[in-house]
């Protein structure tokens, strides 16, 4: 199973990797959402994909899930979702204020190639 799943976040980084070094700018809050689910998958993996009883103390307490990756990508995803939110006011902020979302026309180096 960590084989697939590090296939799978390869794949998403390699994803966001490609639309953030593009020019449009919903390109790039797009790669940063995958991005940031790449480094989920990522925490959720190297936390260890086991299956074990919920962390309670009594008969099972020997075999229990690891909590802790669980709370950090919850946090994470809390944190990213903020983020996502916020590129995208600026954004179309930016869209209204400037008519674009090409970054080479917002640093005005279009045509001096």
């Amino acid at each position: 199973m960590e084989f697939l799943m590090a296939i799978v976040i390869g794949v998403l980084f390699m994803s966001a990797t490609y639309l953030m070094l593009s020019k449009s700018l919903l390109r790039i809050i797009v790669g940063t959402g995958l991005l940031s689910h790449g480094a989920h998958l990522l925490l959720l993996t190297m936390g260890g994909l086991k299956k074990g009883a919920p962390p309670l103390l009594g008969e099972n307490a020997a075999s229990y899930t690891d909590p802790i990756p669980q709370a950090l990508i919850l946090t994470a995803i809390v944190i990213s979702f903020g983020v996502t939110a916020f590129f995208l006011v600026l954004a179309y902020r930016t869209y209204q204020e400037l008519g674009t979302d090409n970054t080479e026309k917002l640093r005005g180096t279009e045509g001096n190639d």
